[in-house]
């Protein structure tokens, strides 16, 4: 199981658990941070046992954005880290989801700050929690920076474009409550709260035939930006295959045996 100093893998259950660790810097990110995390996409990506994932943040935050420091060129330290980025000039973007798209489902579970490039990474996780005092916003236009994590196109069709070009223009804060208000995260729970709720959502996942879980994420991704033709043909190319697997077959059979259902990726 990999990971680095700033972001630690773990497993629990069928869902792989990715924590950005680099608490003393609000989890700012950082090069082994982002080696770790592309790292961690890929490993749950190949690994059949791992059905969910969830991403998480140590010691009360989810994530700072980049390290301003480290932007000037100060504390990117680790030699086998700019190794890495040199062979792969794209990392960063694969490793913050810009690039990327684990085929697993990826829960975000945010306490404290997530912002800039922490709001930016989150746009690429499919299901958010936030405890309540989480604190949410694209500040970068407030230091002459540019969201170029993807937000100027992502967000916009997330939730509604007046509420993106507010975030994205006024560089202010957002409560976790007027987060969950636009549509940028699914639910609220108290604080210290949101991995355990996370977890639940992902080991309800985890019941499910991951096969047809992998199709469903996979149709809702390809056909956003179809037309509504084009995406009916494309959801029916995904799904019917799905209904001659032996999983398909198994979920039936034990629904009529009023028992839990063994799906074996089959």
């Amino acid at each position: 199981m990999g990971g680095t100093e700033h972001l630690t893998v773990r497993r629990e259950g069928a869902t792989l658990i990715l924590t950005l660790n680099r608490p003393e810097a609000k989890n700012a990110l950082s090069l082994p941070m982002l080696v770790g995390l592309y790292d961690g996409w890929l490993e749950a990506d190949a690994d059949d046992r791992v059905r969910s994932i969830v991403l998480t943040g140590a010691g009360g935050a989810f994530c700072a954005g980049m390290d301003l420091k480290a932007l000037a060129g100060k504390g990117m330290d680790g030699q086998e880290y700019r190794d890495r980025m040199t062979a792969d000039p794209d990392l960063h973007w694969k490793a913050m989801l810009r690039h990327h798209r684990p085929r697993k489902p990826v829960v975000a579970a945010v306490e404290g700050y997530c912002v800039a490039g922490g709001t930016e990474i989150l746009q690429g996780t499919d299901i958010r929690v936030a405890g309540e005092s989480a604190t949410f916003g694209l500040f970068e236009v407030k230091r002459g920076l540019f969201p170029i994590g993807g937000s100027t196109v992502r967000l916009p069709r997330q939730i509604p474009r007046t509420h993106a070009l507010e975030m994205l223009l006024t560089g202010r804060p957002y409560s976790a409550a007027e987060a969950a208000s636009i549509g940028l995260i699914g639910h609220v729970v108290p604080d210290g709260a949101a991995l355990e709720k996370a977890l639940v959502i992902a080991e309800q996942i985890n019941a499910c035939g991951p096969l047809a879980v992998e199709a469903v994420k996979a149709s809702v991704y390809e056909t956003a930006e179809m037309s509504e033709g084009d995406g009916l043909a494309a959801e029916l190319k995904r799904g019917w295959p799905i209904f001659d697997t032996a999983d398909a077959k198994e979920g039936s059979r034990a629904f009529a045996e009023k028992r839990a259902p063994v799906f074996r990726r089959a």
